[in-house]
């Protein structure tokens, strides 16, 4: 978009809604993350448990970097202080420029809720406009749709919609506006998606797949939206499997497997034509950790296997594999070994080198969900991975859910949080640059309107 119809958007808003300067969203004295426990502790700790200002990887994305605005904007869950566990959608930027972070903005009080289960998504649409999907609990909890006032701006943001939706994945297209997939309580958790040119009306939703219960990942390339999803063999989420993807061009009209056969959703039955691989038979669990994209625009989809839900050994191994196509076959190559089923990272693909960073090394909270973040890096399109860099090391908390902007800038390259895994703690975050030398923490208290993170690598 060019600079003058930027200006005359920014004109048109301003003179629509005059309040836009003085109308202001509260701020946070600082950027404190959610910390989250689910179930009682076991022999080996929480099921799920720690810092999850960040979690998790079907909340996507949730940092973008805008080459316009030269920041990398960023939503997260967090709270006020470090005795509190209220979730509150914040929104905040690192600016690029001056190497400094403003005082993180609240979006929305979730008023009471403890649960990370209600973070946000984030888009920028092609004016410039900050889109925030903030993820509900059916009709009891709706989904929100919030849009900045103003284009690259945090001030102030404007409910536009409320929704039935879980775990939001909106995808902007310059040249047909937005897909949103996201997930609906049914006939179990199902998948569905609705679309919309300008974010404020919507197509009525239509369901992709309901066999008991689904969790996905999504992400957009070469004007292509994919979904990877798994499904809870008689709804039960513990067991979660198999592995299935979809793409659609025509803003879900049709939907097409990756050779480009047609398929009728919903998909019920749990043998179909979207099928990658059969792990239930395998006997293996499959979290979904993250989707990029080839140069060829096709998808490479990194999951985490393992036998049981249960933390501790008795699961293990959890097995990071990275899954690609080429020529026609799928490939699964394992990359490393885990501890914890909700160890979760990012895949980086470069034509010369794929990465995986995230929390693959045992942390002090051995058992616990994260540990300490590696670089693990591929130089043959993943068929063979070795370790490049330990991140994080001795540190005080595991660290989890480290997350990839979307266009990453070598500046701000990845996004995550730490927290005690055994136990209720302060969660801060942190982000790294591109090579892994350097690692910032967000400043945990502000007295300052603008502040600069602290380097701690």
């Amino acid at each position: 978009m060019s600079g003058r119809f930027k200006i005359l958007a920014l004109i048109f808003f301003l003179a629509a809604d005059p309040g836009s300067l003085s109308s202001q969203n509260p701020v946070a004295e600082g950027y404190k993350g959610i910390w989250f426990s689910t179930g009682n502790s076991t022999e080996y700790g929480y099921k799920l448990s720690g810092g999850a200002a960040t979690f998790g990887s079907r909340y996507r994305p949730i940092a973008i970097y805008s080459k316009e605005a030269r920041k990398t904007f960023f939503v997260y869950g967090g709270t006020l202080s470090e005795q509190e566990r209220h979730l509150l959608i914040m929104i905040s930027y690192y600016d690029h420029v001056r190497n400094v972070v403003p005082k993180p903005v609240i979006v929305h009080d979730k008023e009471g809720v403890r649960e990370p289960y209600d973070n946000a998504s984030l888009s920028i649409d092609g004016m410039g406009f900050l889109w925030v999907f903030v993820s509900g609990n059916s009709r009891t909890r709706p989904g929100l749709i919030f849009r900045s006032s103003m284009p690259y701006s945090i001030e102030r943001f404007d409910k536009i919609k409320e929704m039935e939706m879980l775990s939001p994945q909106p995808w902007w297209n310059p040249g047909s506006g937005f897909m949103l997939l996201f997930s609906k309580v049914s006939k179990g958790l199902e998948i569905c998606f609705s679309s919309g040119i300008n974010g404020e009306n919507w197509t009525d939703y239509r369901t992709l797949a309901s066999m008991g219960g689904h969790l996905q990942l999504s992400g957009t390339s070469k004007g292509k939206v994919y979904t990877a999803f798994n499904y809870f063999p008689g709804g039960n989420i513990d067991r979660q499997t198999n592995l299935y993807l979809l793409h659609t061009e025509d803003r879900g009209k049709t939907w097409k497997t990756i050779d480009g056969k047609v398929v009728q959703i919903p998909l019920t039955d749990q043998a179909n034509d979207a099928l990658i691989r059969n792990f239930e038979k395998e006997g293996l669990i499959v979290h979904l950790s993250d989707i990029d994209f080839d140069p060829e625009g096709n998808p490479v989809l990194l999951v985490v296997l393992s036998r049981d839900i249960e933390p501790g050994p008795q699961g293990g191994p959890r097995e990071w594999m990275v899954i690609s196509r080429k020529d026609g076959i799928w490939n699964f190559n394992k990359v490393c070994e885990s501890t914890h089923n909700f160890d979760r990272g990012s895949l980086y693909i470069t034509p010369g080198e794929w990465r995986i960073i995230g929390p693959t090394e045992s942390g002090p909270q051995k058992y616990g969900t994260g540990g300490e973040v590696a670089m693990w890096v591929s130089a043959n399109e993943g068929r063979n991975w070795e370790k490049k860099l330990d991140i994080t090391s001795q540190s005080r908390f595991n660290h989890s859910f480290v997350r990839k902007p979307m266009n990453p800038d070598k500046k701000f390259y990845a996004l995550w949080a730490d927290g005690n895994a055994a136990e209720f703690s302060r969660s801060s975050l942190y982000f790294m640059n591109e090579s892994g030398s350097k690692v910032w923490i967000l400043p945990y208290e502000m007295k300052r309107s603008f502040q600069k993170p602290v380097k701690v690598r």
